[in-house]
């Protein structure tokens, strides 16, 4: 079954699942996308984006 955002029930990625674990809690068995992430945190979702690079550059491996 895939992951959807608690909030507005969108199919999440990969990437969307592993932001909510950086951000928000690591244990996290239920997510937001990245724009209800973005409101949640209130910051603009191309932030979201650009951090979500920068962790790939760095090797964490919550993202693809």
């Amino acid at each position: 079954m895939a992951s959807v955002c608690m909030h507005c029930g969108k199919t999440l990625t990969y990437n969307e699942i592993g932001a909510h674990r950086k951000f928000i809690n690591r244990g996290s068995t239920t997510f937001l996308c990245r724009n209800c992430l973005a409101k949640e945190l209130d910051v603009p979702p191309e932030l979201i984006d650009e951090k979500i690079e920068e962790f790939k550059r760095q090797g964490c491996t919550l993202f693809v």
